[in-house]
């Protein structure tokens, strides 16, 4: 028998937790507590000195401020949240399917109630924030339970801040609810707890937000001199010139002026002073550091966060790089996808099934990937091959492969039953003179028995085949006469066998062999004429 497992994967004892548990919030903030969403700003003069100290106490556990810094990072730098956010929703926006364990009937219900779960309109936006995990290496969501409607049921999924919660020692790897009593284990099937890690080892220093940190901090001491920079040599150095002479009042309206200047460009000097302007020859240059600086230190961002760099900072490359680029892309959204699905299907529809259904066997399984496109010319073109020769296709797996859905009883099609055989021809792409009406009905009559007169050898081979055809009906001959047309217009047997499939599609299987039994017939007669002639 299966066991049942808490947000800390480790199995929990045969009991279920209190409802009233379940399906209260008991992770919500608090303005006046330990839960408090009002923090500090660690970003606020940041230095690497003070950086490296606040990585250390992450590393014993102590994560608060490295969840904040975290946190202001996505708030201050446009482009790490930018990419972040990109890895986040290429992901949260792949669509969701589920699988049931078996074809029984009661693996089917429990996978159709999950099913019709993630129809919420509130799923994307749930997934968003479960993949926080990729930045901070944690993600925390509350589950809250509904038992309105006499079953268990996720009512919703609450995004909880990381910084609510602490860490075991001494692996620093278990999550702690953080109270006003203490810090206590998390309640079985009540957390979400996600891990998305970068890299192997403890999952606090696992997070993309430990590497980003860095970069952002070089780029904001980029910022700030280049900030210096532009105020010092983005204009031309004013330098005012007053005559000997000049009394205290003179010189200082000549000071306000120049520095007036500076503000709005405008100033009222004496007509004996002069003020020059001085440009730099070195500013362009010298401003181009700081921009590559930056540009280099988001470039690193991206390697970090997508992988590459082609699809965000515009790097020339070619064609091929940047397909090469976009495939790095791919690879990490597949790992994210698969990596948020066994989450799922680990806090939250196992414990579903066994709140509503009791612990089982098998659980139905949550699949997160991009729907497989199929290659419909190819296809198409391999089936027209295949299944003249005798492959049996079912049609369930071809509409899936296709995307089409299975038509309803009372739901128009699209195509006309009644469609001219013009029509049809020109979609199998007979010419219009290779096309023909409908083969009509045809009935076999008996053979008539060859009396003595005519059992003399025939002269020829028209006579053989006029014999021969004396015990068919109009139709069959109609038949034989629209093939043999046909073979005659036709240049080539794959030309033949286009044509023959446009006018023959109305024929009942039934009538078709009897006209093919008579075809055989006719040949085999009139090769015996060639034979004795």
């Amino acid at each position: 028998m299966a066991q049942l497992l808490g947000p800390d994967g480790k199995p929990v004892a045969n009991r279920k937790p209190e409802p009233s548990v379940l399906t209260a919030e008991i992770a919500a903030p608090q303005l006046a507590g330990v839960r408090s969403p009002l923090g500090s700003y660690p970003a606020d003069g940041l230095s690497p000195e003070r950086l490296a100290a606040l990585l250390r106490d992450a590393d014993q556990g102590n994560a608060l401020a490295y969840f904040e810094l975290a946190q202001f990072m996505e708030e201050r730098d446009p482009h790490y949240v930018g990419v972040l956010g990109t890895r986040k929703r290429i992901v949260s926006q792949t669509e969701v399917t589920v699988e049931s364990a078996s074809d029984e009937a009661a693996h089917v219900k429990q996978a159709d109630m999950v099913r019709a779960w993630l129809k919420r309109a509130t799923l994307q936006g749930e997934l968003f924030d479960i993949l926080d995990a990729i930045g901070k290496g944690f993600s925390f969501t509350e589950i809250i339970w509904s038992t309105s409607e006499g079953q268990w049921q996720p009512e919703r999924l609450e995004y909880r801040d990381p910084r609510f919660f602490a860490f075991t020692q001494p692996d620093y790897d278990t999550p702690l609810l953080r109270t006003a009593e203490g810090d206590v284990p998390l309640p079985p099937f009540k957390f979400i707890t996600a891990r998305m890690p970068m890299k192997s080892g403890i999952t606090l220093r696992s997070g993309v937000a430990r590497v980003a940190a860095w970069a952002y901090l070089f780029k904001m001491f980029a910022q700030k001199d280049w900030v210096i920079f532009l105020q010092t040599y983005g204009q031309p150095i004013r330098i005012g010139k007053y005559q000997t002479g000049a009394v205290d009042e003179e010189k200082a309206r000549l000071r306000a002026a120049v520095m007036n200047i500076a503000a709005d460009c405008s100033a009222i000097i004496p007509a004996g002073m002069a003020i020059e302007f001085i440009e730099s020859k070195t500013a362009d240059k010298s401003g181009k550091l700081y921009l590559e600086r930056c540009d280099w230190l988001d470039q690193q961002v991206s390697k970090a966060v997508l992988g590459q760099t082609a699809t965000t900072d515009a790097i020339a490359g070619g064609h091929a790089v940047g397909r090469e680029h976009r495939q790095v892309q791919e690879d990490i959204k597949r790992a994210d996808c698969a990596t948020l699905a066994a989450v799922l299907n680990r806090d939250l529809i196992r414990p579903w099934i066994d709140l509503e259904y009791g612990p089982q066997k098998a659980y139905p399984t949550l699949v997160i990937r991009e729907a497989e496109k199929a290659d419909i010319e190819g296809l198409s073109g391999a089936l027209s091959k295949l299944v003249p020769l005798g492959l049996r296709v079912p049609q369930n797996w071809l509409r899936d492969k296709l995307g089409i859905p299975d038509p309803g009883t009372d739901e128009e099609l699209l195509g006309s039953p009644a469609a001219s055989q013009d029509e049809a021809g020109a979609e199998a792409g007979v010419p219009p003179q290779a096309k023909r009406g409908p083969f009509p009905p045809m009935k076999l009559k008996p053979k008539p028995k060859l009396q003595a007169a005519d059992s003399r050898e025939p002269d020829s081979i028209d006579a053989v085949l006029a014999s021969a055809g004396a015990g068919l009906d109009a139709g069959t001959g109609i038949i034989i006469e629209h093939i043999r047309g046909l073979a005659a217009e036709s240049s080539s047997l794959e030309d033949l066998r286009v044509r023959l499939m446009a006018v023959m599609g109305d024929v009942p299987e039934a009538q078709l062999a009897a006209a093919l039994r008579e075809a055989l017939a006719l040949s085999a007669l009139a090769g015996m004429a060639d034979a004795t002639a």
